[in-house]
């Protein structure tokens, strides 16, 4: 894919899951990767997985703005610009509105919603000093349908969608581009966010049974970096072809 070759692309929660996988599938199309997560070793084995390519890794939470910015600092720091941020991390601990979950809440807003934020706001002077770049972001299928017990998940996913769309609007003449990728449902760790046990198993079975493969989103998540920088792939849903929502 000649247009992420030499690309350097900044990937928040790169430890697991579609992070992990796109990591992998743009370390091999020839990008500068700068990866991050909350987990060293997972990154740090992730990392050595790929020694024979451009790739460093750092340990950030994407709810403190002040690591978020050191990723991209790091990645400035050493590569001279960023044309890339995907921001990945994200958490699914669905329930009934009416069992109060509080902590679950205000853990959603702050990683689905500040951590996509606070992304956008350390890279955006960046690349509008370059005059480019393409912010990604993972959002869902429940960012553009409500299901039981996901009323909060996907309200961060409904959210993340329209601070997306607002970004597109307000960079388009600073040639910045905006792109959310959702997925249905993936095999991944996702549903080991979900407290409740009954309902943690019933995702984890539908994962594995009829999920989509995290390679699958990468490569949406290739296809829409690899487009020029004339076009702007604003979303792309990929579902399980039987998914029905």
């Amino acid at each position: 894919m000649p247009n992420i070759r030499n690309k350097v692309v900044v990937i928040m929660g790169a430890s697991s899951g579609i992070g992990e996988a796109t990591t992998k599938k743009l370390a091999e199309e020839g990008a500068k990767l700068v990866i991050a997560a909350r987990r060293e070793a997972r990154l740090q084995a992730l990392a050595a997985s790929l020694s024979h390519t451009d790739i460093i890794y750092t340990v950030a939470d994407v709810t403190k703005e002040e690591e978020v910015q050191k990723v991209v600092d790091l990645a400035a720091e050493k590569h001279g610009r960023i044309d890339v941020l995907f921001n990945n991390a994200g958490i699914m601990p669905t329930a009934s509105l009416s069992e109060r979950r509080f902590a679950e809440w205000r853990q959603m807003l702050d990683i689905n919603i500040m951590g996509v934020l606070n992304g956008i706001a350390a890279v955006l002077p960046i690349m509008k000093k370059q005059q480019s770049g393409q912010i990604v972001t993972t959002d869902s299928v429940a960012g553009h349908v409500v299901f039981q017990q996901g009323a909060v998940y996907c309200g961060t996913k409904f959210a993340v969608r329209a601070i997306m769309e607002g970004l597109r609007q307000e960079e388009r003449e600073n040639n910045i581009r905006s792109t959310i990728i959702s997925p249905g449902t993936v095999n991944t760790e996702l549903h080991t966010t979900i407290n409740d046990s009954g309902r943690r198993a019933w995702v984890e079975n539908l994962q594995r049974t009829n999920g989509l493969q995290a390679s699958d989103v990468a490569d949406a998540v290739a296809y829409a970096i690899n487009t020029p920088e004339t076009a702007a792939v604003s979303e792309i849903i990929i579902r399980p072809a039987k998914q029905v929502d």
